[in-house]
């Protein structure tokens, strides 16, 4: 099958990957369009897994204030090099988390962010909801809400507002393919006047 420079235009701008990348993408997946865009995807996850060691040595700091000017966020989004911290879908991509903060408040970047003591109050708060039930699944529907209650609290679980079919760790996963870097949200700050 022959790949027409249409698909290939069509996978890079809804990618921002490299054409090579998208033209062995198409044509792994014959040429089928969705196939190439999970094969892309699934690439950006094993690529990012062998970045995620790199020293992250430059950034950039995303901004957003709502409109009604009682809510603004800042992200600290790093990468590797100054050359893609001054790229402008990299500045974009930091304004958009920074969006995407204002909007949700989370409490924690990561899953790991999550305190023990904090995990161990919501367990103690979900336990009743589960007495009753069976012994042997008592300890995966804790986890099962315990998961969900965290999802909106954890801002790379977060659905992404722009985009609720992804998420914001898949936004970092697509960055690192996009730019061969390490991308790591640094931190979070939001503020309020209510």
């Amino acid at each position: 099958m022959e790949i027409t420079s249409e698909q290939l235009k069509s996978l890079r701008d809804s990618t921002g990957v490299s054409v090579m990348q998208c033209k062995k993408a198409l044509e792994e997946a014959g040429g089928d369009m969705e196939k190439a865009l999970i094969i892309l995807r699934k690439k950006g996850s094993e690529a990012a897994l062998k970045k995620a060691d790199r020293v992250l040595g430059a950034g950039s700091i995303g901004a957003y204030v709502h409109n009604t000017y009682e809510v603004a966020a800042l992200v600290v989004l790093s990468c590797e090099t100054d050359f893609v911290s001054k790229n402008e879908a990299f500045v974009a991509l930091a304004r958009d988390i920074a969006m995407q903060v204002a909007a949700t408040a989370p409490r924690y970047v990561s899953k790991e962010e999550i305190s023990e003591h904090d995990r161990a109050k919501a367990a103690e708060v979900f336990a009743a909801e589960v007495e009753g039930k069976p012994e042997d699944l008592k300890a995966k529907i804790l986890e099962g809400k315990l998961a969900s209650y965290f999802k909106e609290q954890v801002l790379l679980e977060q659905d992404y507002i722009k985009d609720p079919t992804r998420t914001v760790a898949n936004l970092i996963t697509d960055a690192i393919q996009k730019f061969g870097e390490n991308v790591v949200i640094q931190s979070i700050s939001r503020v309020s006047v209510k």
